[in-house]
């Protein structure tokens, strides 16, 4: 319970709340843009195909026979196009995670490389040095 406690308390949670919050809607508006923007028009190159619709029924659906009968079957089906959808929204997350991650190690490398290129300090004179000036301050008296 301690190390659980420590944990919260270096601000690790929050950090990763506010993560998690940027990733989930991040996510969101990646998968918008997928849906939204990116799937019709390739749709409509490929001859007027919704990605959304595209399924193999495996059972389709019944209606009741009469209201409240209960025996209404809903469709069974695999939704690869929904499937596809998802792999492309995870490829352009991926590819825009990649290109932060890219672009926070480029400004590292340069940050590094300034803290390289500050001159070092002057290393402080040696003993043999310091006696050397106090010698010759007290001949020039």
């Amino acid at each position: 319970m301690n190390e659980f406690k420590k944990f919260i308390a270096k601000g690790n949670v929050l950090e990763m709340a506010v993560g998690l919050i940027m990733a989930l809607y991040f996510g969101a508006i990646i998968k918008s843009l997928v849906n939204d923007i990116i799937m019709p028009p390739v749709g409509i190159i490929l001859g007027g195909v919704d990605f959304s619709d595209l399924k193999i029924i495996l059972q389709s659906a019944v209606i009741e026979t009469s209201p409240g009968a209960g025996d209404a079957l809903k469709e069974v089906a695999i939704s690869y196009g929904l499937f596809i959808n998802a792999i492309i929204t995870f490829l352009i997350v991926a590819f825009s995670i990649f290109m932060v991650v890219k672009g926070y190690n480029k400004m590292k490398e340069k940050m590094a490389k300034k803290e390289e290129e500050k001159p070092a300090a002057p290393a402080a004179p040696s003993k043999e040095e310091v006696l050397l000036t106090e010698i010759r301050d007290l001949l020039k008296k």
